[in-house]
């Protein structure tokens, strides 16, 4: 438990370190890598939506058995970022400077896979199935 508890507190504090400073560089991110962002309402979603997953890894991080359930889900948010990014990337569709950081996701999506490995189901722990 003590394993998932870290890993999941490590994420959403990385997370949040990277995702908050990206509401305040849209013009930035428009200029170092044309053309500028022209939706910016889809720019700020995607933080937001982000952000919001920070939070449930703040959540499983506080009782990870309680919560095993959605580490399911939280492996499969840390590949569907990073799959397109390949596939962009080795199209010319995305510069080098978005595919590095998208290779971070799947680490912590190991890290997440060997977290649930280690979390014990709360329901077998007390007999129900």
């Amino acid at each position: 438990m003590k394993f998932a508890r870290v890993v999941y507190r490590t994420a959403a504090v990385y997370g949040i370190l990277v995702l908050v400073p990206l509401y305040f560089l849209i013009d930035k991110i428009g200029h170092d890598s044309p053309p500028t962002v022209t939706h910016p309402e889809f720019f700020y979603g995607f933080i937001g939506v982000a952000l919001l997953w920070q939070l449930v890894f703040i959540l499983i991080a506080n009782d990870p058995a309680r919560y095993r359930p959605i580490m399911l889900i939280t492996i499969l948010e840390k590949i569907v970022y990073t799959i397109p990014v390949l596939i962009l990337h080795s199209s010319g569709k995305a510069p080098m400077s978005t595919l590095v950081p998208a290779l971070v996701d799947p680490i912590f999506g190991v890290l997440f896979v060997i977290a649930y490995a280690k979390t014990r189901d709360v329901r077998q722990a007390i007999g129900l199935h």
